[in-house]
């Protein structure tokens, strides 16, 4: 099992590398049910493939940490504080029932 990338010192608001220029969500996730995402899995190459994942860990709303594996080997190659350049398109609120 490989060790996650050490993030003490990256830059904020600094733009990332992806694969591609597309954004798909494959999966959005609500971690703490309060109807907002808080996890984004996206393929940016359209091969159906996650390659960006971005994470809000203090559920504010906004991305607090973006990752891209570009080669898509499971190994996060590079990891920034924030959204990367590329901040989610906003989703309307869930329902819950």
């Amino acid at each position: 099992m490989s060790e996650a990338p050490d993030v003490t010192g990256t830059e904020s608001a600094g733009t990332i590398e992806t694969r591609g220029d597309e954004r798909v969500d494959l999966l959005h996730a609500d971690t703490n049910n309060d109807g907002r995402t808080d996890v984004w899995v996206v393929d940016t190459d359209g091969d159906g493939k996650a390659d960006l994942f971005q994470f809000d860990t203090d559920h504010d709303g906004r991305v607090d940490v973006t990752m891209v594996d570009l080669d898509e080997d499971g190994t996060p190659d590079e990891v920034i504080d924030g959204d990367g350049g590329l901040p989610p398109e906003p989703l309307p609120p869930t329902v819950q029932v």
